[in-house]
């Protein structure tokens, strides 16, 4: 593992191979928003019957997302006027730097990891929460009533969804007896969690989206309200870090999903032959194509309706899962 090969090397060539490593995780996250959007609007047109990206890089518009991220750099970056400079110099960042560095305890494989912390759910948990204050800081930092209310929603549905999210996890961490992620895998190689815990994956799932604020959770950017919400005077290459935390959330969301239930790099009995970082590649893409399926297929949410499903349907639910939990592992485990 990667925190081996640290420890083994000598100190002065810690920081250069630290660096090297988590450049090449860099860009691969950014390999993988590059063509996640690509992806997500072929799909999205695909299932509307419209063509979607076609035109730069062939038939499959492979170079689309290419230009729009180059045009987006060229914008101008401008700051307004009547704005809190640092805190809307330092939102960005604030919001971008937890989605990356959640990524450092995820075990991709047996032998793929940063860091394997005895409490790398914890770590996940708690770094993500930060996300939320770049958030707000963005809103309050623009002096824009559009960007204020959608600051506003966007920490009050973190703050909620969090909840039933941690909740829906406890059943896992319940039946593993622990919160490292490599043991919570190890868990499942004779099952995955997603038929001991279906209740807890739905419930997770759907916390997920409302995190990531997709459709139908993305009150906080509802462009038809809110004119984009709390990135609204954001241009540049400081929009782009704000969507890039989104679509590397998403990276690490659906990884860790594939982490607590469906096995990670486990392979499906019989099929043993099959490298586990395939495996994983393959959980995880599934979960990245039913979250853009979401996206197709259902409306956005009321403001109060999407709160009351947090508070009143979710929560619980995720209780409940957690007494039925402790219920089958003192009667069968």
């Amino acid at each position: 593992m990667i925190d081996s090969l640290l420890q083994s090397a000598p100190s002065w060539m810690n920081f250069g191979i630290f660096f090297g490593l988590a450049a090449a995780l860099l860009g691969v996250v950014l390999g993988f928003v590059t063509y996640a959007i690509l992806a997500e609007r072929k799909v999205l047109a695909f299932m509307q019957s419209r063509i979607g990206p076609n035109q730069l890089g062939g038939r499959w518009g492979l170079l689309q997302t290419v230009a729009d991220v180059l045009k987006l750099l060229a914008k101008e970056d401008s700051i307004p006027k009547a704005a809190d400079k640092p805190l809307f110099i330092i939102a960005p960042v604030l919001a971008f730097a937890p989605s990356f560095m959640v990524l450092a305890t995820i075990p991709f494989t047996d032998a793929l990891q940063f860091a394997d912390l005895g409490v790398g759910l914890i770590y996940y948990i708690a770094l993500s929460g930060i996300s939320i204050v770049g958030t707000v800081t963005a809103s309050w930092a623009s002096n824009n009533k559009y960007s204020l209310l959608g600051g506003m929603r966007a920490g009050a549905q973190m703050i909620s969804y969090e909840i039933p999210l941690v909740m829906s996890v406890l059943g896992v961490v319940l039946f593993t007896g622990s919160i490292n992620l490599n043991d919570i895998v190890a868990a499942q190689e004779s099952w995955a969690f997603i038929i001991l815990q279906p209740i807890g994956f739905l419930v997770f799932f759907i916390s997920a989206n409302a995190e990531l604020a997709r459709i139908p959770f993305d009150l906080p950017e509802s462009e038809s309200e809110l004119v984009a919400g709390y990135h609204t005077e954001y241009t540049g290459f400081r929009m782009a870090f704000f969507m890039l935390s989104e679509y590397v959330y998403l990276f690490a969301m659906s990884a860790l999903m594939t982490v607590l239930f469906l096995g990670g790099w486990n392979p499906i009995p019989g099929l043993d032959f099959i490298p586990g970082a395939v495996w994983f590649a393959l959980k995880f893409s599934l979960i990245v194509y039913i979250m853009v399926w979401f996206r197709a297929t259902f409306p956005r949410f009321k403001a109060d309706t999407l709160m009351e499903f947090a508070w009143k349907i979710l929560l619980p639910i995720a209780l409940a899962n957690l007494f039925l939990s402790a219920l089958l592992k003192e009667l069968f485990f």
